[in-house]
């Protein structure tokens, strides 16, 4: 470009960089993606970098944040708030690394510390004497919004420190991301707002005029840092943390002290990919040098410190075509659209495809074959669509009227939003998906006996019910394609050896609507016999802690069909025999007590199920006024939020085996 195409290159990203700033700052709207976001402020700055005469004080490279939005009086902060550079490349982060490191030559190794990026909203927060007098938002890092009354609702904020100091407590308001899903899920069924990412949830909440809305969103603080005019009271940014944890804060306790570089390096790759695990939103790491005096050496640029940055995360959202819709039936009769995309990097995966969840959520976005849509991957495995782009109109993709494998009338019952093919009988999609989850390793785990196995199998005639395949000899296996007489006779013996299975793994293979592994545990846990489970009525099914309506409706309609009545049948004359519950009681410490388990545990989540059973509890799937325990591991998610808010007791991994010791030396619970 020539100077005067620089000239006007400039002014263009400063104009599409304030509208934006205003959009994600004043709206909490954002129109495109953080990583989008960061390219234009790139370009910008190195542009600037190059024409340095082309600076002017309002360019976005030398302010931080926008305006106050409407409703909220202004406040001049007392001490500014700074952004942060970014980098998203480990030689940009080495860079930055050795410009700090030259300040101190007679050093070997700085003293860092790096904790994790949160993607919430950046507030201030003040106390005299111990009590919050004023919270705020950053706003343009001057003056920034008094929303002091929708920060006292915030229960995770102390209103009064454990030490009577005055002290200036920054940190990052967010909302986990299990409480973002479950209030997109309540916006959507009232018709409401929905919400694009949890930072933009948690700035709507926080940005409400009447606070009462405010206390009734689920709403955390994270404090990253505090500023005091007593020296004495910290002199390292560890020690403030620390001071912070002990005053009542809560302080994202992923942060380390660390000597130069490289381990600075190994988090943020760690990070990269832990991060999906959280409940919370994190989109990078943030760096900074440890001790106060060399920040203070350090200094400041316009807008961010030079002793502190931040390294960002690859991008989780990005935008790509919609190639086509793909419909797959599953065992049940489900239909599920799945988005087919030209392929695209997302947090360091390449992306195919993603999730459209349904078709209400389909017409909800008004997406079609041919859109530029926006892919987001967070705490998912499979990423999902979020929206189309603005001014796109390629139609609205319609709701098929029949199931695209057999042709048949589909129908979606009252209260529920997925579609199903009415053949339950004739679909080969839903025949072969239940004769694969039948075979699966949650279901009766036979090895060998999978998708491919299944597909040469029905189509060959050979079976035509999951029944069928303890009919099978090896002979048969051997007329397959490419099928030897060792696997035949290793794919028969496999399946010969699932005939005398656990009642839970018997009821779990049957693909019983609504009815997964936890619910049929918690009824093979009542009858012990199959017989028993047939001959019970809803009255009987809905007793049972953990069983609702639905699930003991579908159970009994299910063994009243005689088409069910038959494969079972066939079962029983083949010698499948359920044996009952697969846990035999050893005491009765846990008798009367349900328990809910919920996290990431040290061990399998069923070495914990076993011993509970074996000690006479049962394991529910669903937090309600009847449960007696939640045992709860890392990152626990909306089940932990439910108990608290119940006062179930919740219990560490730590405590469950004291009450299993204690209780276990005679004393009942």
């Amino acid at each position: 470009m020539n100077y005067e195409q620089v000239k006007v290159r400039i002014e263009e990203l400063r104009k599409i960089i304030e509208e934006n700033n205003e959009a994600y700052y004043v709206f909490d709207a954002p129109k495109i993606t953080d990583f989008e976001y960061d390219e234009l402020y790139r370009e910008l700055k190195k542009l600037e970098e190059e024409y340095p005469e082309l600076i002017t004080d309002n360019s976005p490279t030398q302010k931080v944040g926008d305006k106050v939005a409407q409703g909220f009086k202004e406040l001049k902060h007392k001490y500014r708030l700074y952004s942060l550079d970014n980098s998203n490349n480990y030689d940009d982060l080495k860079k930055w690394y050795e410009r700090t490191k030259k300040e101190y030559p007679n050093e070997p190794d700085l003293d860092l510390v790096v904790e994790l990026k949160i993607d919430g909203l950046s507030c201030a927060l003040s106390y005299e004497n111990g009590e919050l007098k004023i919270g705020a938002t950053r706003g343009n890092g001057i003056v920034g919004e008094n929303i002091t009354q929708n920060i006292k609702a915030i229960k995770t904020i102390p209103q009064k420190l454990s030490k009577p100091i005055n002290l200036e407590v920054r940190g990052e308001v967010y909302m986990p991301v299990s409480s973002f899903e479950r209030l997109n899920e309540e916006n959507i069924a009232k018709g409401q707002k929905e919400f694009a990412n949890p930072r933009n949830a948690a700035a709507g909440s926080l940005r409400q005029l009447d606070s009462n809305i405010t206390a009734q969103r689920d709403l955390h603080f994270f404090a990253y840092t505090a500023i005091s005019e007593d020296k004495e009271l910290f002199k390292t940014h560890y020690d403030a943390l620390k001071l912070l944890e002990e005053l009542g804060f809560e302080t994202n306790l992923n942060y380390a002290l660390v000597k130069g570089v490289d381990p600075i390096i190994e988090k943020c790759e760690y990070w990269g990919q832990e991060r999906f695990n959280l409940n919370y939103a994190t989109d990078g790491m943030v760096i900074k040098v440890n001790e106060l005096a060399k920040q203070n050496e350090l200094g400041f640029t316009s807008r961010a410190p030079k002793w502190a940055t931040a390294f960002k995360f690859p991008p989780e959202e990005v935008w790509t075509k919609l190639e086509g819709i793909e419909l797959s039936v599953g065992k049940t009769g489900a239909i599920t659209p799945v988005a087919l995309l030209t392929p695209v990097q997302l947090a360091g995966t390449i992306v195919k495809r993603a999730s459209l969840h349904n078709f209400d959520e389909i017409q909800r976005l008004g997406i079609n074959i041919g859109n530029e849509v926006l892919i987001k991957k967070a705490a998912e495995i499979i990423p999902k669509v979020i929206r189309k782009k603005e001014n796109e109109d390629f139609g609205t993709y319609l709701t098929p009227s029949e199931c695209p494998d057999c042709h048949s009338p589909v129908t979606k019952p009252d209260g529920e939003v997925v579609l199903y093919c009415t053949n339950t009988l004739g679909c080969p999609s839903q025949i072969k998906g239940r004769i694969e989850y039948w075979a699966s390793k949650e279901a009766m785990d036979i090895d060998g006996v999978g998708e491919s196995i299944v597909e040469k199998l029905y189509n060959e005639g050979l079976i035509k019910d999951f029944a069928d395949l303890y009919n099978l000899t090896i002979e048969d296996f051997m007329q397959l394609d490419l099928i030897k007489e060792k696997s035949a006779d290793n794919l028969f013996n496999a399946i010969q050896a699932s005939k005398t299975p656990s009642m839970t793994k018997f009821l779990t293979a049957l693909s019983i609507k609504h009815i997964g592994k936890e619910t049929a545990d918690l009824i093979a846990n009542e009858f012990p016999t199959l017989e028993a489970i047939q001959n019970a009525t809803i009255e009987d099914l809905i007793k049972i802690d953990g069983i609702g309506d639905k699930a003991a409706k579908s159970i009994v309609d299910f063994f009243n069909n005689e088409n069910n009545k038959m494969i079972l049948s066939k079962l029983a004359e083949y010698g499948v025999n359920p044996q009952g519950s697969a846990f035999e009681k050893v005491s009765n410490i846990f008798e009367g007590k349900t328990f809910v388990i919920t996290g990431t545990l040290s061990q399998p989540r069923n070495i914990f199920e076993e011993k509970i059973k074996k000690y006479g509890g049962k394991v529910s799937g669903s937090v309600s006024k009847k449960t007696s325990y939640v045992l709860a591991g890392e990152n626990p998610g909306s089940k932990f939020d439910k108990a608290s808010a119940l006062g179930v007791i919740i219990l560490t991994e730590r405590d469950f085996d004291a009450l299993s010791e204690e209780n276990n030396n005679e004393e009942r619970i």
